[in-house]
């Protein structure tokens, strides 16, 4: 007679986190097939920065929800407030260079820069503070990194070494790998959805006023509007929402690696609702890239 046994809790919560993180890199590929219903006529700035204020607004209501706003507030006096101010700095910090960069490099070089680094930058800042990712997570990171290169490539695109984009999106993604980091601890203290309603706070809080200065006043319109909302609540609040809880089960290392499943979905979406044409380049890249995070999460599980 066969036994059944049954999973550890060990076990079991790194698969939990490992799916929430993947659920969270296919809502951040939606990105960039909602902005293509835009007019165009917002401003990039403006829209890394609204994105930020729709969330954090979407936090509130949520955190709110819960528990009733008296012990919300309760919860965010709890909160470690020196670590989400900094978590905020790098969440707005990596909105803006991000588009910045984008803006100066092209959609190829940016994306591929800012998206490929940050998982880098995750393991090397682990190093320095004294955690060793494992040999597969590093094996697994970096054809997974070198996949989504040659997936964003492989799309076609304009090709500009900017000196100061490059620089930018390479700041970006050390921005959203420290992000990790510091939000890593604090959803080991606190609830995830009062975590990041502090940080997107703060995140939009420096977030707005930067746009305005670096894009002049907000111009938007009703389709801006609607596509700023699903950006807002759909990839970036539910998404990150879902990111935080994840890293409750998971490194940070490892929950940075796994949000590139962001180009494999924005690179579907870009198949089947854009009908965009890749050449074969794209495809090599999609493969590694998978490859590269079946790596990952077997190092995580084991």
């Amino acid at each position: 007679m066969s036994t059944i046994t049954t999973s550890s809790p060990a076990a079991v919560r790194p698969l939990r986190g490992i799916l929430l993180v993947l659920c969270a890199g296919m809502l951040w590929g939606t990105t960039g097939t909602a902005q293509s219903f835009s007019d165009g006529a917002l401003s990039p700035y403006w829209v890394g920065a609204l994105r930020l204020g729709v969330a954090a607004l979407f936090f509130l209501a949520y955190a709110g929800s819960l528990n009733g706003l008296p012990h919300l507030g309760r919860q965010l006096a709890g909160l470690d407030w020196r670590r989400a101010v900094w978590a905020g700095a790098c969440m707005a910090s990596y909105n803006l260079t991000f588009f910045a960069g984008v803006k100066a490099t092209g959609v190829a070089v940016g994306t591929a820069l800012a998206i490929g680094s940050g998982p880098i930058w995750a393991g090397l800042l682990q190093l320095v503070g004294g955690a060793r990712p494992r040999p597969g997570w590093w094996a697994g990171t970096l054809l997974a990194v070198g996949g989504g290169v040659l997936l964003v490539f492989g799309r076609g695109g304009d090709i500009q070494a900017d000196p100061l984009g490059i620089a930018l999106c390479l700041a970006s993604g050390l921005s959203y790998a420290l992000y990790a980091l510091l939000n890593k601890k604090l959803v080991q203290h606190s609830a995830p959805a009062v975590a990041t309603l502090g940080v997107f706070l703060v995140g939009a809080l420096l977030a707005l006023p930067a746009a305005g200065l670096w894009a002049g006043p907000l111009q938007i319109t009703v389709s801006g509007w609607l596509v700023v909302g699903f950006l807002g609540i759909a990839s970036t609040g539910i998404a990150y929402l879902l990111f935080s809880t994840g890293l409750r089960g998971i490194s940070a290392a490892t929950g940075v690696s796994l949000a590139l499943m962001e180009p494999v979905t924005a690179f579907l979406l870009a198949l089947a609702v854009v009908g965009e044409r890749p050449g074969a380049l794209a495809y090599a890249g999609l493969a590694a890239l998978l490859a590269g995070l079946a790596i990952v999460i077997r190092a995580e599980t084991r």
